[in-house]
């Protein structure tokens, strides 16, 4: 049995949608039906979290345990709230090598996912989307360069959210946050990456 730590903010929770429907338990349900057994996820994360906020909760928590495999999702809040993006590199370097030693010190169980670009939704009316849309690829190129680095898996996503961020299907009440329908697709992306790395 596979043990599962998914770190996070919104996304991860999945506000708005039943916590059965967030990508982390619809990851383990996929992987499930390929016969990879895994308990239900632990989640720390809450809406509205930056790196900082994350990583102090994850202080608080005093996990001892380690994980067959780990996610991280952080980011968004932090573009949201305008913060530097040279403080993002820092807190985010810190939060993968936590990430790691969660999951036992193999990189390759630890999956970041790209930061979705909320600018495309009904929520950002009346925001300049394309100074959004800017902001989140510095971030994600911050991102992405930080997990190669450290050998982890990079999971993009954002692509997802920009195709479908406009379609009421894959967006919950608040014309915000994704809905079970998007949450899936990240699930799928995941699942593949993750059942081949188990296996590896």
């Amino acid at each position: 049995m596979y043990s599962y730590l998914a770190l996070g903010d919104s996304y991860t929770i999945g506000e708005q949608v039943p916590v059965k429907e967030n990508f982390p338990y619809q990851t383990v349900r996929l992987l499930d039906e390929k016969g990879i057994k895994v308990s239900e996820p632990v989640i720390i994360a809450v809406t509205g979290w930056t790196t900082d906020e994350l990583a102090a909760s994850i202080r608080e928590h005093n996990l001892k345990e380690t994980f067959s495999f780990v996610s991280l999702l952080i980011g968004v809040n932090n573009q949201y709230r305008g913060r530097d993006i040279d403080d993002y590199k820092k807190e985010f370097t810190a939060l993968l090598e936590q990430s790691i030693i969660f999951a036992n010190g193999h990189s390759q169980h630890v999956f970041v996912l790209s930061i979705p670009d909320w600018g495309v939704t009904p929520f950002a009316e009346g925001r300049d989307r394309a100074k959004i849309a800017k902001e989140i690829d510095e971030y994600n190129v911050a991102n992405r360069k930080i997990t190669e680095a450290y050998k982890c898996h990079y999971c993009d996503i954002t692509d997802s959210t920009r195709e479908n961020g406009k379609k009421p299907g894959y967006l919950a009440g608040d014309g915000l946050h994704p809905s079970t329908k998007e949450y899936a697709v990240w699930s799928e992306r995941l699942a593949v990456m993750v059942e081949k790395a188990m296996q590896d």
